[in-house]
């Protein structure tokens, strides 16, 4: 945290760069900078990795000199930015996150050292403390701290007691305790989870101050920013507008993204002729209802799609056994503490989960658990015989040797490989070149999360499970991703943070709370609403929450935890036991709903490029008179076999929605 004194500049406005170059070890990262930022502005900086956010955020703290131009920055402007760092220390939790407010710990330090002669002085000091909020000062930290993620009962751990993970959310609430102007953010939903993801971006959208925040989380940059500052192709530039804004600004600038925008209209018709067909008969079905979701979110921001030089994808599975693993009565937990209950879960081909649940609540338990490295307490584990699990987790990046280059990493992961076949995969990833010749040690953590990635599409999973997969990835490559994922044609089971990934990949939500894993029956904006009403149970059992985390703590010593399972127990069994069993009973169904969607996105597929076939002009040459007979065949068969496919998916949906009804809405 620091506070620089005004530069005179050409330019009016609180942040100003003129005409401001940057180079960074003999690269140009930008030059002819020049854009005013204004008091009370909430700026998303943006960009590919590498492009220059950091350097900008040092040129902005002071840290790092322009090598042209200059930066002014209105007087008495105070700037707040999170530590890279955070001591081993014995100071609380509690007391570290109020040492943000710099102002009241010099106020508190000049009443504790006044003499008790000097009471005029004392008392005008008391009233700068009370100015200052002095003395809400400590239920101001604590409400940062439960925000976080943190229970009440960790507010007073020493700091050395939490894992590296939580000792940046302790950097980050120190942060946000600042009452300085200039708020400067870099990725701070990397260390979250969602339950803390959505309490942050509501707490930056209510903050007084000027904002400036780097992420790669679209729909946390849409909901807290209204300027957008994007760093491409060495230019900087400054556009009113959140993220979504900003792409539709930039699509109409760059006319090479034509083919993206026909691709996406295409898809627009495609989707829309499948809702128009079964309006009226799937008007409940949630087939038809997410298409409609998805066809809004396509409108908004496909068409605006840059071109990404990442263009992997998984490989299809050797083989699909269905089901892939099933838990059953499973205990799960470490020690002597349990942290989830009975688990019944059967994950079967296609399957596409996301996982939900507010931090410490067991989530990446049950991850451990279907990968089978956590042993269960009681119930069983049964894998089928073909399974083959891609997982990844932040810890599996970490393990990735230092001193190995990607090429050498990946063709000790599969002998089988040639070096040419490695140097094509791995330039899929971005490792073109001598990037696959640089050693893990130099990468970022971006590319070692790529580097991670590919090692998992490389063993040719049928089950993927993912927790936080997007950390430290930027948006193209999360896009890119999640194309991926949507075209992976085994089963998938995902924990993150970015709204944006769960809403493209998963089908079904499921929720770990109160101890146990059950289904959740509403969308991720349903999932914001339940977190709001159980921070409202929590503030209310206090005593419940700090309990259950305390043995949350102990239970998985891999991460400090912080809000508690406990805290969102639910106080209705029965009504759980029958949506269980409801549940389990529309399973075949879903399943079958499911396995025909798919048959007719392949149906139309096959019957789009036999049309793209005929839509040759040279094809009605009389020379090419059979050939254009065969096409007209085959195209009469892919509009069968598309026919075929509706049908059988609508009967399937009216089954479905049949089953679904209650027997009262029967009668």
């Amino acid at each position: 945290m620091d506070s620089r004194a005004s530069v005179v500049g050409r330019m009016p406005g609180m942040l100003s760069f003129n005409d401001v170059a940057c180079r960074r070890d003999g690269k140009r990262l930008f030059g002819d900078v020049n854009f005013v930022i204004h008091a009370g502005q909430k700026v998303g900086l943006t960009g590919a990795n590498g492009t220059g956010k950091s350097s900008l955020f040092a040129m902005i703290r002071g840290a790092l000199e322009p090598d042209t131009g200059s930066i002014s920055l209105q007087q008495h402007v105070g700037i707040t930015h999170v530590a890279q760092e955070t001591p081993s220390s014995e100071r609380s939790a509690l007391d570290y996150v109020i040492d943000g407010d710099e102002r009241i710990r010099k106020l508190q330090s000049a009443i504790e050292n006044c003499p008790d002669e000097q009471g005029e002085r004392l008392a005008s000091l008391l009233a700068d403390l009370e100015q200052a909020g002095g003395y809400t000062v400590n239920s101001r930290a604590g409400a940062l701290l439960n925000g976080l993620g943190f229970a009440t009962s960790q507010h007073q751990w020493p700091v050395s007691r939490f894992s590296g993970g939580w000792r940046m959310r302790l950097n980050l609430g120190q942060a946000l305790m600042s009452p300085n102007e200039l708020l400067l953010l870099d990725e701070p939903t990397n260390h979250l989870d969602l339950d803390a993801v959505l309490w942050l971006e509501s707490w930056l959208r209510q903050r007084e101050g000027t904002l400036i925040l780097v992420s790669h989380d679209r729909e946390f940059l849409d909901a807290v920013t209204n300027m957008t500052l994007h760093i491409e192709s060495e230019e900087v530039t400054l556009v009113s507008g959140n993220y979504t804004a900003f792409e539709r600004w930039r699509a109409a600038r760059l006319s090479n993204q034509q083919a993206e925008h026909e691709k996406a209209q295409a898809r627009r018709r495609e989707l829309q002729g499948f809702v128009d067909r079964f309006r009226a008969k799937a008007s409940k079905a949630r087939q038809a209802q997410s298409r409609l979701k998805m066809l809004e979110r396509l409108g908004e921001t496909q068409a605006v799609r840059p071109d990404s030089p990442f263009t992997f994808g998984f490989r299809t599975p050797d083989t699909m056994p269905s089901p892939l693993i099933v838990l059953q009565k499973a205990d799960l937990g470490y020690g002597d503490t349990k942290v989830l209950n009975k688990v019944n879960l059967t994950v079967q081909g296609g399957d596409r989960i996301g996982l939900l649940g507010v931090n410490g609540a067991g989530k990446s338990t049950l991850v451990k658990a279907l990968v089978g490295s956590l042993s269960l307490q009681a119930g069983s584990r049964v894998p089928a015989q073909k399974l083959r699990i891609g997982y990844f987790a932040q810890h599996q990046v970490d393990q990735l040797r230092s001193d190995q280059t990607p090429l050498q990493a990946l063709m000790s992961h599969d002998p089988k490989l040639s070096e040419t076949q490695a140097r094509t995969f791995l330039g899929t990833f971005g490792f073109a070149g001598d990037r696959a010749l640089q050693v893990t040690s130099t990468l970022s953590g971006g590319e070692r999360a790529r580097l991670a990635l590919s090692l998992i599409v490389q063993a040719r999973p049928n089950l993927l499970l993912l927790d936080e997969p997007t950390n430290h990835l930027d948006i193209v490559m999360r896009q890119a991703l999640a194309d991926a994922l949507v075209a992976f044609e085994g089963a998938l089971l995902v924990i993150s943070h970015d709204r944006t990934m769960l809403r493209s990949v998963v089908d079904d939500l499921w929720l770990v709370a109160g101890g146990e894993l059950k289904p959740f029956d509403d969308d991720l904006d349903g999932y914001a609403r339940w977190l709001a009403n159980q921070r409202q149970s929590v503030a209310s059992e206090p005593d419940a929450e700090a309990a259950q985390a305390d043995d949350d703590a102990i239970a998985d010593p891999s991460c400090a935890t912080g809000t508690s399972a406990a805290s969102v127990a639910p106080d209705r069994r029965t009504q759980k036991r029958l949506d269980a069993e409801r549940r389990t009973r529309l399973a075949p169904l879903s399943r079958a709903v499911t396995n025909h969607e798919k048959l007719l996105d392949k149906a139309s597929n096959r019957l789009a490029m036999v049309r793209e076939k005929l839509s040759d002009e040279g094809l009605y040459n009389d020379e090419r008179k059979a050939e254009l007979t065969e096409f007209l065949a085959e195209e009469l068969a892919a509009r069968q076999e598309v026919d075929n496919a509706e049908e059988k998916l609508l009967e399937s949906m009216e089954l479905l929605e049949s089953a679904s009804q209650a027997p009262e809405e029967k009668r």
